[in-house]
C-alpha cells in the first residue's frame, strides 16, 4: 500500500519520501501565526516604548510580574490610576488575582486603555455569551480588538457555523487566539476552502470544535493537507480526517521528521506508524519525552509487544502519571489478591474510560479491598507486577 502512495505526488509519506528530502509538511509560519492587532481607537495610547521605564517596571512587579518579565515588556504605563482602574475592572468581572496577573503579563498595553470606554464593552459582550474570565486571561489581546469591526462580526460568523452559543464557547475557549484571525482574510477563505475540498457543514463545525486554529490556515495549505491525508488513505468522511487536519496544521517539517525518527528509534516499522497515524492522528502531537517514557514503560515495565502498543495508539496520548500508572496499580493489587488473572485484557483495561474502569476494577472490589480506591486515586504507587505472566491481549483476542 505504502509503495503505491510513494509513486504519487505525495507531500507527507512517513518514511521513504522523507529520506529523499521531500518536505512532508510545507509549513508556512506566515500563514498560520498572525500578529496581535489592536483596535484603531487604542493604538495611540498603547504604543510600546523601545526601552523599559523604571517606574513601569516597578509597577508591573507590583502587579505580580517578576523583575525580569517586567523589564522585558517594552511598554510605559502612563497613568497608574488608569492602570489600577483597568485591573479593578477585571476583578469586577470575576477575574481572580492570578488571572489579572496573567492578563497583565501577556498584554500590559491594556493598562493604558480607557477601562470604561474601551475594555468594559468587550467584557460585557463576552460575558453576555457566557464566556469565563480564564478564556480572556489566556488571550487578553482579544480585548484590544475593535468590538464593532472585528469581535462581533467574527462571533456572528462562528455562531452561524457552530450552531449554538454552547458550541461557540467550547470552540473559542479551547483556542481563544483564533479570534485574532481576520474575518475576511482568514476565517471566510479557510471555511470556503474546507467546503470546496469536500467537508460538509457538520464536519466543519466539528473541526472547529476540535481546534478552531484551523481558521488561520491559508487556502493553499488546506489544499495540500487534503491531498496529503487522502494519499495516506484517509477519507474526507472519516473522523480521523478531521484530527489529521488538526495535526498537520500544527507540526513543522522539522518536528514531523523528528517524531518519525523517534518512533523509528524504538523499532516501529513504516506500516505500523502509518496505521497508527490513521487510527489516532493526534499521537504525533504528544511531546517527545512523553512518548519515550510511555514506550519504555509499556515495553520495559509491562513487557508489552511493540506491535500491540502501536495497534492501540491511544495509549500514547493518555497521561502516564494520571491515567496509566494508577490503573496499573489497581490491576497489580487485584492480581496479588487473586481477584483477576494474568490473562486479563490489560491494554484495553488501560485504555477504557474512567467510568468503565472504575465500575469493573474499583467499585466491584472496594468493599473487601479498600486499597483499590487509593490506588485508583494515585495514592498507592505502582511497583510492577512482580514477574507475573502479564498478557497484553487486545479486544479481538
Amino acid at each position: 500500500m505504502f509503495a503505491s502512495i510513494c509513486r504519487r505526488r505525495l507531500a507527507i509519506p512517513l518514511l521513504p519520501i522523507l529520506a529523499a528530502g521531500t518536505n512532508p509538511i510545507r509549513y508556512s509560519p506566515g500563514a498560520v501565526i498572525l500578529p496581535h492587532g489592536y483596535s484603531s481607537t487604542a493604538v495611540a495610547a498603547a504604543a510600546p516604548d523601545p526601552e523599559p521605564c523604571p517606574d513601569t517596571v516597578s509597577y508591573l512587579v507590583s502587579c505580580g510580574l517578576s523583575p525580569a518579565a517586567a523589564a522585558a515588556r517594552k511598554v510605559r504605563i502612563r497613568d497608574t490610576d488608569r492602570a489600577d482602574a483597568v485591573r479593578g475592572l477585571l476583578r469586577e468581572y470575576g477575574f481572580t488575582e492570578a488571572e489579572v496577573t496573567r492578563t497583565v503579563r501577556q498584554d500590559p498595553l491594556l493598562l493604558n486603555f480607557d477601562p470604561d470606554r474601551i475594555i468594559r464593552p468587550k467584557l460585557e459582550f463576552f460575558f453576555s455569551l457566557g464566556f469565563q474570565p480564564r478564556m480572556l486571561a489566556a488571550e487578553p489581546h482579544i480585548l484590544a480588538r475593535s468590538l464593532d469591526n472585528h469581535l462581533v462580526p467574527c462571533i456572528e460568523f462562528l455562531r452561524g457555523i457552530l450552531g449554538s452559543d454552547d458550541n461557540l464557547r467550547v470552540a473559542v475557549s479551547r483556542v481563544p487566539r483564533a479570534l485574532m484571525a481576520d474575518l475576511d482574510n482568514h476565517m471566510r477563505p479557510a471555511v470556503e476552502a474546507f467546503r470546496r475540498h469536500g467537508l460538509s457543514v457538520e464536519a466543519i463545525a466539528k473541526l472547529l470544535l476540535i481546534h478552531m486554529g484551523v481558521l488561520r490556515i491559508a487556502p493553499d495549505r488546506i489544499r495540500e493537507i487534503f491531498e496529503d491525508l487522502k494519499a495516506l488513505g484517509l477519507r474526507v468522511t472519516d473522523t480521523g480526517f478531521l484530527y489529521g487536519i488538526r495535526v498537520m496544521c500544527s507540526l513543522s517539517r522539522e518536528t514531523w521528521l523528528r517524531k518519525v525518527a523517534l518512533y523509528r528509534s524504538f523499532g516501529v516499522s513504516e506500516g505500523q506508524l502509518l496505521r497508527a497515524f490513521k487510527t489516532q492522528p493526534t499521537m504525533l502531537l504528544v511531546a517527545d519525552e512523553s512518548v519515550k517514557k510511555k514506550l519504555r514503560f509499556f515495553l520495559d515495565e509491562l513487557k508489552f509487544e511493540l506491535s500491540d502498543v502501536m495497534r492501540q495508539p491511544l495509549a500514547l496520548s493518555l497521561s502516564l502519571e494520571k491515567n496509566i500508572m494508577p490503573r496499573c496499580a489497581v490491576l497489580s493489587l487485584l492480581m496479588r489478591e487473586g481477584k483477576i488473572e494474568p490473562k486479563t485484557k490489560f491494554l484495553p483495561a488501560l485504555l477504557c474510560n474512567s467510568k468503565v474502569f472504575a465500575e469493573r476494577f474499583v467499585l466491584k472490589h472496594a468493599t473487601d479491598l479498600p486499597n483499590v480506591v487509593k490506588a485508583f486515586e494515585g495514592k498507592i504507587k505502582f511497583e510492577g507486577f512482580g514477574g507475573r505472566g502479564l498478557k497484553c491481549l487486545l479486544p479481538t483476542e
